[in-house]
């Protein structure tokens, strides 16, 4: 696939140059989107006082009916989720701990700037760069060069071909960055030296096979595919209608921001009692690994749909819609129209660079 072109034979650009613009787009996305999940959490935290949690049963949807002095939290910010571990409240990340009392959203942006400093927004940011970022300029790299080969070198066209070489590359992403997570939320919930983090990878596998570092891919594929084979699908798709509408041959900045933010809408919504499932069983098992407490088989996508809809009823599918559709899809818009933006300018490059040879 090589030096295969993005968008067409004429705008020749390099993987590299791929890799570099998807980069500079999750960077962005991060910057963008953690201040808003902070502050989320933050609310949230005032709501029910971690302490409080840990003194009762957990939550239904936790799916852990047992009192535990560990409890886990999901840290979500548009890229990716990372668990968060909390021992009887002193183990957790200080900014989730912090007493300020806030009336609401634009309350809490106000106080924590004043009370804590700016940087407190972006608690929380630097395993967002060292997983997210990674793993983005996989995705969409992969996806370019898979839509270029299918269309340009299989001959494959229609509608379908964003949406298959969406799953595949979010397929892709997902298999290679699931160890990765896990290894990350070991360091962090039990505070292991790399040393002793190698010991403990090692007498995992020794016990329940190489497989068992993918544990918990199976609910992060079915919700992550299909939104990615969705989120692509439209996007193009909506791309291509509104560059019809304004008569543009290219998609600038504000047509590929709208086309993102209403593509990861539709995405996110279609999406949502996958990622009900999957927040339940990550948080699982993440508790149950930090116990250190064998794990049972865990039960199948749908088995957990019927529990879910015994306790809470069909809504209880759709729990945290708002919370989602409000953080997928700006994240979405920034992160497609940056690296849109990303791949313009190498492009320009490109060109500039042909027009001087010649």
């Amino acid at each position: 696939m090589g030096e295969r072109t993005v968008g067409g034979p004429a705008a020749a650009i390099s993987p590299v140059q791929q890799m570099l613009a998807s980069g500079t787009g999750a960077l962005l996305t991060s910057l963008f989107v953690t201040p808003l999940d902070v502050v989320k959490i933050r609310l949230q935290a005032q709501q029910r006082p971690l302490h409080q949690a840990l003194a009762c049963e957990s939550a239904p949807w936790a799916g852990v009916s047992r009192p535990s002095k560990w409890k886990c939290f999901l840290y979500c910010n548009g890229l990716m989720d990372h668990i968060y571990v909390c021992q009887n409240g002193t183990s957790c990340s200080s900014w989730y701990k912090k007493p300020t009392h806030f009336s609401g959203t634009l309350d809490a942006f106000v106080k924590i700037t004043r009370h804590e400093g700016v940087r407190s927004l972006w608690s929380g940011l630097p395993p967002t760069l060292v997983m997210a970022v990674p793993a983005t300029v996989i995705y969409f790299t992969c996806y370019d060069q898979l839509r270029d080969f299918l269309r340009f070198g299989v001959g494959l066209h229609g509608s379908h071909v964003p949406l298959l070489a969406g799953a595949l590359a979010r397929l892709g992403a997902v298999t290679v960055i699931s160890p990765l997570e896990l290894v990350r939320t070991k360091m962090q919930a039990r505070r292991l030296s790399y040393r002793e983090l190698q010991v403990c990878i090692r007498s995992a596998v020794a016990q329940d096979g190489l497989l068992s570092l993918w544990r918990g891919w199976g609910p992060t594929v079915l919700r992550d595919v299909p939104f990615s084979a969705l989120y692509w699908f439209n996007y193009e798709l909506v791309k291509a209608r509104l560059c019809e509408r304004y008569q543009m041959s290219q998609a600038n900045f504000s047509i590929s921001f709208t086309a993102g933010a209403v593509s990861g809408a539709i995405a996110a919504i279609l999406t949502l009692p996958f990622d009900v499932v999957k927040t339940r069983r990550q948080i699982q098992l993440g508790e149950m690994d930090t116990l250190g407490a064998p794990l049972k088989k865990a039960a199948s996508t749908w088995h957990i749909m019927k529990e879910i809809c015994a306790e809470l009823g069909y809504r209880g599918l759709f729990a945290g819609f708002m919370p989602r559709v409000i953080k997928v899809a700006p994240a979405c818009a920034v992160m497609i129209s940056s690296y849109e933006f990303g791949k313009a300018f190498f492009q320009k490059v490109n060109l500039d660079r042909q027009r001087l040879v010649t």
